[in-house]
This record gives C-alpha cells, sequence and structure tokens, in this order.
C-alpha cells in the first residue's frame, strides 16, 4: 500500500510509518503533481495539494487525511464521485485556539490594548473603568473541542458557562446548552458570545445584525470558528455597543486595508493565528500514524468527516 505525503513531516516519522508497512512517497505540495508514480497511491495526507494535483487521475486513492481542521479545499465532487474516505485534524489546534480565545477575554476585560497604547505613547495613567471576569456569563456557539478546551479553562475564572448545540445535547464543562431554535437565548443572555462553529451552506452569515441586535450593551464578541459566519458590515453596524470584540478569522482574508476594523478602538485583529502552537507538529504526526496504523489494520480511522454535510 503506498502513501503520498505532501506536508512535512519529520525523518522520525517518515521512518514510522513505513514501519507500518506502507511504501512512503514524500512530494511537498509546492510540487507535487500527477505522474505514474503520484497516481497509483492509495492514501493521500496533506493540507492544500489539490490546484496542482487531480485526485481524479488517482484510481486507487481511497482515503484522503487532512492535516487542517477545515476542508474547503478539497474538491468535493471529485471526493464523492470516487467515494473517497477523508479525515481531518479535529481537535489538534483546540488547546491554542482554547488559550488565545481566554487571553482575549482577559485583554478586552482588563483593557490591556489601552494599556499598550499608553506604554508606547509614555503616558501614565491610572484606568478605573477595568472589570472582573468572575460572575460573567460566557456562551459558545458550537460545543466541540474548541469550546470545550476553553470553557474547561474558563471555569476557573468563576464565569458561568452556556452552550449552542444542534440538538441541546449535555456537554462537559457547560452548564447548560440550548438546542437548534434557541440560539438567541446565548446571544441575549451572554456577556461574552464566542463563535467556535464550522460555515455550512446553513451557517454562512447567520451572525448577522438581527443576532447583534439582542447583545447586551457592554457585551463581548469573538469568532474564531469561519469568518464567512458573520456579516461584517452588520458587525460595524454596532460595534460601538460592544465592550470588545476579538476576530482571528474573517469575511475575507487577508482583511482589506481599508476595513474599519483595524483601528476600532475596541476590536482585536489577529491574521487568522490564534491555532498556531509549537506542540501542533508533535499533535499532528501522532494523529497521523495513529490514522496509517488503523487504516492499514482494516480499523475505523478517527476524525472522519461528512463533504456534503460540511463537517
Amino acid at each position: 500500500m503506498k502513501v503520498l505525503i505532501t506536508v512535512k513531516i519529520s525523518d522520525e516519522q517518515f521512518k514510522r510509518i513505513q514501519s507500518l508497512g506502507y511504501e512512503v512517497l514524500r512530494i511537498s505540495e509546492s510540487k507535487v503533481k500527477n505522474s505514474n508514480e503520484v497516481d497509483d497511491a492509495d492514501v493521500l495526507v496533506a493540507y492544500n495539494p489539490f490546484k496542482t494535483l487531480d485526485i481524479s487521475k488517482m484510481k486507487n486513492l481511497k482515503y484522503i487525511m487532512l492535516t487542517s481542521v477545515g476542508f474547503d479545499q478539497v474538491p468535493k465532487e471529485k471526493v464523492l464521485k470516487q467515494n473517497i474516505q477523508v479525515t481531518n485534524n479535529r481537535g489538534g489546534y483546540s488547546i491554542p485556539m482554547a488559550e488565545w480565545i481566554v487571553m482575549c477575554i482577559l485583554e478586552i476585560y482588563k483593557k490591556a490594548k489601552t494599556f499598550y497604547k499608553q506604554q508606547q505613547d509614555k503616558v501614565w495613567h491610572m484606568d478605573f473603568g477595568i472589570s472582573e471576569l468572575y460572575g460573567s456569563r460566557i456562551g459558545f456557539l458550537g460545543t466541540g473541542t474548541i469550546a470545550m478546551e476553553a470553557a474547561k479553562r474558563l471555569n476557573g475564572f468563576g464565569v458561568e458557562i452556556w452552550g449552542y448545540n444542534t440538538n441541546g445535547r449535555k456537554v462537559e464543562y457547560f452548564d447548560r446548552c440550548f438546542g437548534k431554535n434557541q440560539i438567541n437565548e446565548i446571544f441575549k443572555n451572554c456577556d461574552v458570545v464566542v463563535s467556535t462553529m464550522p460555515c455550512t451552506e446553513k451557517t454562512k452569515g447567520m451572525i448577522d445584525k438581527d443576532k447583534f441586535a439582542l447583545m447586551k450593551d457592554g457585551s463581548s464578541f469573538i469568532n474564531v470558528g469561519r469568518g464567512k459566519l458573520v456579516k461584517e458590515d452588520d458587525l460595524l453596524m454596532y460595534i460601538d455597543k460592544f465592550r470588545g470584540v476579538a476576530l482571528d478569522v474573517f469575511e475575507e482574508e487577508p482583511l482589506r486595508k481599508e476595513s474599519p476594523l483595524w483601528e476600532a478602538e475596541n476590536v482585536i485583529v489577529t491574521p487568522h493565528n490564534c491555532w498556531v502552537s509549537d506542540k501542533n507538529t508533535i499533535r499532528v504526526e501522532e494523529l497521523m500514524y495513529s490514522n496509517l496504523k488503523k487504516y492499514k489494520e482494516g480499523k475505523q480511522v478517527n476524525n472522519i468527516v461528512n463533504i456534503e454535510r460540511g463537517y
């Protein structure tokens, strides 16, 4: 069985995968293209080689393992036509993303951006408008691994944590969870709303002016899910009602230089960077090895995604 790997792996990982009995072919995504050597691979481990690699020519390909969580880059029609199984790196970036969420909430409540500016300007000015996070209610749109890791860390701050998922099922670390027709409870009642949801045809643009209008004056909004969940023009309409807004994802990336979000005093902008960690490679390689081992042994692999559903 042959596996084509287009992402960077260590030499040790290369040998580990070989030890499973695979023929391993390594070609970087900047160079990979169809050839006889490439087209007879059974498994593809990749991030996004699909701009130069036509998987319809890979007749033996039955499994694509993505090192990303999102899979918008995957050619959906070809995958479905060839009945290719796809897995992603769900959970692999949840810890650094959870830490980023906690960091931004604290920066908003402690007015860190104001103090950074004062330091740059060498201004000594005490601010008596600082708030405690203690006793606040934080609501998560989505209760997957990112939200769970964030909720676990936030529990230590003495906050109440609400979550929204499709059926309102109870999830560890959450005090209350709401189902499909109760999403407005999160927007109306929470001091901080954090979006960690995937973007599908049903959820695209769902966080709009109607949702922002429901939120409390002085509340905060954070998005680490997908930029296209949020209608940015609608967010800008309500921007002054928020204590703070933290965005790591945007409708269009990079964020255009003309966007008012850059200069808004109550907005934190980061460049789709919250997933980055010095430990990511370790987690990716462990999942890669585990799934390749299971696949070789004919067992069910982890993190199978539903291409049609979008998550």
